[in-house]
């Protein structure tokens, strides 16, 4: 597909509509090629700890949820920095006319950690406009989802909202499983013989 080219799975709220972006997710960027080359080595840091905190985390036999959680964040994080170091390399640059094309003769448009994100699933769900007595935005239109995001950035925010809606649950039984585990520790008897002396008389 061709920049901005759509395909329409129901009707007009639920879109396949080919984007690419050059920074986070939901288009969000720092600007520039440094920008992104910043970007790009803040994601694999962000990956290499996170998968030293889930092994921590397994370890200590935590809540599947919470593993969970942060391996759908570790997932869309990886799959982005897949695109951001790959696809300039092995695609040439999509325009609204031209469709990329694998491997080049060319060469692919981007170095290494500079490539473009893709996205692809639009939800336009509703549109209208804001009422007039809304600050600032009075009048304006609006579109309701109007990011456009991929994969990757649905299992970053999906990740974040399980922790975030379950984090008590998560952690008070995590809590009780630490309380029951102590409670559980045997008390070991004393082997040494106990002081047998005697007062002296008077």
């Amino acid at each position: 597909m061709s920049l901005g080219q759509e395909f329409h799975v129901a009707g007009n709220w639920f879109i396949i509509h080919f984007t690419e972006n050059n920074g986070m997710a939901f288009g969000l960027q720092f600007s520039g090629g440094y920008g992104k080359l910043a970007l790009s080595l803040f994601r694999i840091l962000a990956v290499g700890f996170l998968g030293w905190y889930i092994v921590n985390l397994s370890k200590k036999k935590t809540s599947f949820g919470v593993i969970f959680a942060f391996s759908l964040i570790l997932a869309g994080a990886m799959g982005n920095i897949f695109d951001s170091a790959l696809y300039g390399l092995l695609f040439s640059e999509s325009t609204y006319f031209d469709v990329a094309r694998f491997l080049p003769a060319e060469g692919g448009y981007s170095t290494f950690l500079h490539g473009k994100v893709v996205d692809m699933f639009y939800f336009p769900i509703l549109e209208g406009n804001y009422p007039p007595w809304v600050p600032f935005l009075g009048g304006d239109s609006y579109i309701f989802f109007r990011p456009v995001f991929n994969v990757a950035d649905s299992a970053i925010t999906s990740g974040v909202l399980f922790l975030l809606i379950f984090q008590q649950k998560f952690f008070h039984a995590q809590n009780e499983n630490t309380t029951g585990s102590k409670e559980d520790t045997p008390v070991v008897a004393s082997t040494e013989p106990a002081d047998q002396t005697l007062p002296a008389a008077k």
